[in-house]
Parts: C-alpha cells; sequence; structure tokens
C-alpha cells in the first residue's frame, strides 16, 4: 500500500482516485459477492448467504480477481460509474457507498486501522458464513436469505 496518499479517502473524490486507490477502498467483506434476490414488483432486494462460486469463504476475496470475468461474465466491473447505477445493493457498510454518500470509513475499515483483518476481527465479514453458488441451485436461494442488517 505504499503506493497510496496518505489518508486519500478523506480528499480525493471516488473519480479521481488511482486504481490502487480505489481497489483499496475494499474492506475484504465479501458482502457484495453474496447472490442477492431482487423483487420486481417492490425493487426490494434481499441478500443470501449464496455467494459467487470464486468468493474464498475464509478470506471473504476473490479467488481469481485479475480473471473473474472469464469465469464469472455476470460479475459487475465496480467503477465510478457503475457505482451510482448499483450502490443500491452495496452493504450499507461499503466504503464506496458510504464515500459517494459523503459518509466517513467505519472504524474497523483497514485503511483506518491499518490492519488488513480488522473487517474479519470486527464482525463486519461474511469468514464462514457462505455456501457456493457452485452447490445451491438458483431456485433454492430463497432458502438462504440473510437476516441481518447487511
Amino acid at each position: 500500500m505504499t503506493d497510496l496518499r496518505p489518508r486519500f479517502w478523506e480528499t480525493v473524490p471516488l473519480s479521481k482516485m488511482t486504481a490502487p486507490e480505489w481497489e483499496a477502498l475494499c474492506d475484504g467483506c465479501g458482502k457484495c459477492c453474496l447472490n442477492k434476490i431482487e423483487y420486481e414488483d417492490t425493487g426490494e432486494v434481499e441478500y443470501t448467504r449464496v455467494a459467487c462460486r470464486l468468493l474464498d469463504n475464509e478470506t471473504c476475496r476473490c479467488s481469481d480477481y485479475p480473471n473473474r470475468f472469464s469465469h464469472v461474465p455476470e460479475c459487475i466491473r465496480l467503477n465510478p460509474k457503475t457505482l451510482k447505477r448499483i450502490s443500491y445493493w452495496l452493504p450499507a457498510s461499503c466504503a464506496y457507498k458510504l464515500l459517494q454518500q459523503g459518509q466517513a470509513l467505519p472504524d474497523w475499515h483497514p485503511l483506518v486501522t491499518g490492519d488488513p483483518d480488522s473487517t474479519h476481527k470486527a464482525g463486519q465479514s461474511m469468514r464462514g458464513r457462505t455456501v457456493s453458488e457452485a452447490i445451491v441451485p438458483e431456485d433454492d436461494w430463497d432458502d438462504y436469505v440473510f437476516h441481518e442488517d447487511l
């Protein structure tokens, strides 16, 4: 993280961040990699514990991040432009969403603590709580709805 400007998230707009700064905003919670159920009639979004087949359940990181789009074509490339369109399905604690809304990062965020495991230590990640979509048919996702605030 030596190529990051000090406390860049407090002064640099999302659209002006370097690629390493943008990537560093990810807290490694794994919540954005959870499959969601979106109800067309209400627009309501429910999170499931069914995770993308590439999500590592222990690290809460993509197991093949550089090549994820070739394995999972429906994976969404998060950038300032797509963020505006999809922020409604990002968890409330997401750094990208918080900064877009003019809010501060949570005190447990790795950029704030300097500890890459602080998200897990604070109980803010999905570590050990997911099941892969590779073993759960889409028709059964409603059996895995996550009933906690994310």
